[in-house]
């Protein structure tokens, strides 16, 4: 019964690699429809975004199944009830990969977005999504800490990148729509790195029982 029920569990983590890629792939193809104004990866990112909800539904109700047909110590338990709570996670950054390609359609032929480090942002976020996903895989705390870490790089670009977008408005009347688009993919993906960090939390939760994050 244990040994079947190990196999499950290496089957939802497989799951979980996989949900992990595709939303990599999501924000990778965002900011390559956005910078090479690429309707083919604008599309591409949709496609992937509903990949992902479907993935959502399928390991929910993997979790679902262990819960009622085993009967989850409690490690186990705390296991498959972050993974619920990271799939919730997972789902937002897909849904908003879609928001920074919906947005990259009022930016084609903008020079400003090549002013701006976004991609290194992107760089940093897919990253964190990556190592908190493998995190948990691996029940590596320490692979969690630097997630963690590397969500201050990510804020600091964030506020760089806004520093500069404000300056950008401040001293040129005629780019205010445009940076006002930058500005909000780039908090997207802020925002990408706030989920990542969420998903790294619950490896705490996983391994040790205790929560780094607010609440439960």
């Amino acid at each position: 019964m244990r040994s079947r029920f190990d196999e499950e569990l290496n089957d939802l983590n497989n799951e979980l690699i996989l949900m992990g890629a595709l939303c990599e792939d999501a924000i990778s193809h965002a900011v390559t429809a956005l910078m090479e104004d690429d309707e083919e990866m604008r599309a591409k990112v949709f496609s992937v975004d509903s990949r992902i909800d479907a993935k959502e539904h399928d390991i929910e109700a993997r979790c679902l199944r262990l819960l009622l047909r085993q009967q989850p110590v409690a490690r186990d338990l705390r296991q498959i009830s972050s993974a619920m709570r990271m799939i919730s996670d997972m789902e937002r950054i897909g849904d908003q990969a879609g928001d920074i390609a919906e947005i990259s359609r009022y930016l084609r032929g903008s020079a400003l977005k090549k002013e701006v480090p976004l991609q290194q942002m992107a760089a940093v976020v897919i990253k964190m999504v990556s190592d908190s996903v493998d995190s948990f895989v691996h029940h590596d705390l320490q692979l969690a800490q630097q997630v963690l870490a590397d969500d201050d790089q990510a804020d600091q670009l964030f506020l760089d990148i806004k520093r500069g977008l404000v300056e950008k408005i401040a001293g040129s009347s005629g780019c205010g729509e445009s940076a006002l688009d930058l500005l909000m993919i780039s908090k997207y993906l802020e925002r990408i790195g706030v989920h990542a960090t969420n998903i790294s939390e619950w490896v705490y939760y996983a391994v040790t029982g205790e929560y780094k994050g607010e609440e439960l």
